[in-house]
């Protein structure tokens, strides 16, 4: 006999006998467990379904330094304006994240070769400007073609390489050295150092627009593209993607479709 149930026998009409059974202690301990257990089932079930109607929760998000700036800072407050109930908890970093490691919920990467591990949605172009000030340029003269890049002072980032760049412009492509004199891993210090007039430096159009509007720096080679990687979402798994990422990559997919940031 099961430890689960007790059995008792009694005398009944020309049926026969028949059965009575009841929970021993130790089954009725097993019962309380089970039911314990349905009902946490019942409530993540809840849980998740209140999630797919209404996100809600801490967002971890990771991203470039260069993302400090005015357009992404727009593109977070109507976000919030939409979905207050999801915090976003946003890291700015020029590193390499790992979002299990780290506990990420996604990332957003400028890159022209997204990892295969990872899941990916593109969202936009980034294209990066070649800029110095104006007293820096005064200085030491203009350029008027790619290959006068190669004797100017540049303050290049730690956490790519870009020690040569390919230059596109109305007579072809050029690739040109870039002569480091001061590299950093920090985006804003490196605005400052071009503010200060140290050299010149490959920025987010983005994050300079400001100060080309106001001459304050003055874009170099105008006539001639740089770079110009795509920014992914990017996510650990399709299958387990909760609304709260969901609705972040979709809102900055409506957002930004179509634009050259």
């Amino acid at each position: 006999m099961s430890p689960i149930w007790n059995a008792s026998w009694a005398c009944g009409s020309s049926i026969g006998r028949r059965a009575t059974l009841s929970l021993t202690e130790a089954g009725s301990v097993y019962y309380e467990q089970c039911s314990e257990a349905l009902d946490i089932l019942q409530a993540a079930e809840a849980a998740a379904c209140a999630q797919t109607a209404r996100p809600q929760g801490v967002l971890k998000v990771t991203a470039p330094g260069w993302f400090a700036n005015r357009k992404f800072a727009d593109l977070l407050v109507a976000y919030q304006a939409r979905y207050p109930g999801v915090l976003v908890d946003l890291r700015l970093e020029n590193r390499f994240v790992d979002l299990v490691e780290e506990g990420y919920d996604m990332a957003l990467r400028a890159t022209s070769e997204p990892s295969p591990s990872l899941i990916v949605r593109p969202l936009c172009k980034m294209p990066f400007v070649l800029a110095g000030s104006r007293a820096y340029l005064e200085r030491h003269g203009d350029l008027r073609h790619p290959d006068d890049v190669a004797r100017h002072r540049m303050v290049l980032p730690t956490y790519t390489n870009i020690e040569s760049v390919t230059l596109t412009g109305p007579d072809g492509a050029f690739t040109v050295k870039n002569r480091a004199v001061l590299k950093t891993n920090d985006t804003s210090m490196a605005l400052q150092l071009l503010r200060a007039g140290l050299g010149l430096a490959y920025f987010p159009a983005w994050i300079v627009e400001a100060e080309l509007a106001s001459g304050s720096l003055v874009r170099v080679l105008p006539s001639y593209a740089a770079f110009a990687p795509s920014v992914y979402a990017v996510y650990t798994s399709r299958k387990y993607t909760t609304t709260k990422v969901r609705t972040f990559i979709d809102f900055l997919s409506e957002s930004l479709v179509g634009q050259s940031i």
